[in-house]
């Protein structure tokens, strides 16, 4: 998998294979998920994958608690070839992820997240990645010395299958003395596996809007790069490189459209 977009599919057992479908990073960029059906909230009922064991449902329209994600449709992205609209949707989700990684643990500031999916002509399941929006996060201060008043942002690492919950993120460090394009994971990009941590409910029918939740303990993060001088430094400050004791744990809400109804209301 390179870092451009890409529409997967399954088919036979394994039923995954890749087909290229264009290219977006943060500021729009997209990763974790939109939920696929796998490790989140079940399709409508109309599906297969639909099912009262894994979903529980709160009659009436959306809360005021729980708004539909704000970021609208705007990032949904081109469809591949030869797909019919009125069968593959625009999933946009809204998580407030907290994360623990080395000696660092934050509560991030929402992230948006969009991808579509759907049927693909020969049968298989298809993705397309859309784009991911959010913004930095000021990391607690650790005493004085020169890597004080850092903020961290995730950016998309490239990788997302929501059909399993995996994805790949990396992580800006900012601030006034790391060097640019200082990130965690600039290389190797930090992998996601999620897991739901309980069923998902849906809050409203008309829009569609599920809630779920879902965490990784499993993950690695690498030691940082690209940030001059101050990368031994930044290291020791955040416990970097992480093999284990990392967390990260992930409350979301998603709707989604069909292509056929995008822009009609």
């Amino acid at each position: 998998m390179t870092k451009s977009l890409a529409a997967r599919r399954r088919s036979g057992p394994a039923r995954r294979a890749v087909v290229l479908a264009g290219a977006a990073v943060l500021a729009g960029t997209a990763a974790i998920c939109a939920p696929g059906a796998a490790y989140s909230a079940p399709r409508p009922a109309a599906s297969p994958l639909a099912g009262p064991s894994s979903v529980s449902r709160a009659a009436g329209s959306a809360s005021a608690a729980t708004p539909v994600p704000a970021a609208g449709f705007r990032d949904c992205p081109a469809l591949p070839d030869g797909v019919d609209p009125a069968r593959w949707r625009c999933e946009v989700h809204t998580a407030a992820p907290r994360l623990t990684m080395g000696k660092v643990s934050v509560q991030l500031a929402p992230i948006t997240m969009t991808h579509a999916e759907g049927p693909l002509p020969d049968g298989g399941d298809g993705q397309v990645w859309g784009a991911m929006r959010t913004t930095p996060t000021a990391l607690p201060a650790a005493g004085p010395g020169p890597v004080r008043h850092l903020a961290i942002q995730p950016v998309y690492g490239g990788s997302s299958d929501f059909y399993t919950g995996r994805f790949s993120l990396r992580f800006r460090l900012l601030g006034p003395r790391p060097a640019p394009g200082c990130e965690i994971g600039a290389s190797t990009p930090v992998d996601f596996r999620l897991t739901r941590s309980g069923p998902s409910t849906w809050v409203s029918q008309d829009p569609p809007l599920i809630e779920f939740s879902a965490y990784d303990d499993t993950f690695t993060v690498p030691a940082a790069e690209h940030c001059g001088p101050l990368t031994t430094v930044l290291d020791r400050r955040l416990g970097l490189p992480s093999a284990k004791g990392n967390l990260m744990t992930y409350d979301a809400s998603y709707t989604f459209k069909t292509y056929d109804r995008l822009g009609r209301d």
